[in-house]
């Protein structure tokens, strides 16, 4: 089962759950600090008092891509990690 089922079933499985779990830290508060809403809301109550709006808002943009980047590349790793098990069958072929 762990060399024959396993591979097989994580290849599918784990493209869905990683989508899954960007959504899932995307769009709730688990990081307060790191959702959209509140990064966006931290970001105007500090150009409120600096003036400086656009500077802030592009600070905030960057933070964002850079959080969703990171996600993105994981899951890619992992995908590639789980990927590796189908190119090793197809080359003993």
């Amino acid at each position: 089962m762990r060399r024959t089922i396993l591979p097989q079933a994580s290849r599918v499985a784990v493209p869905p759950l990683a989508n899954t779990f960007i959504s899932l830290i995307k769009d709730t508060s688990l990081a307060a600090v790191l959702t959209v809403p509140e990064i966006f809301q931290a970001a105007q109550r500090i150009a409120s008092v600096t003036y400086e709006p656009l500077i802030l808002y592009t600070e905030t943009a960057l933070i964002y891509l850079v959080f969703s980047s990171v996600l993105s590349a994981g899951q890619q790793k992992l995908e590639a990690r789980f990927g590796q098990h189908l190119h090793q069958a197809q080359e003993t072929k």
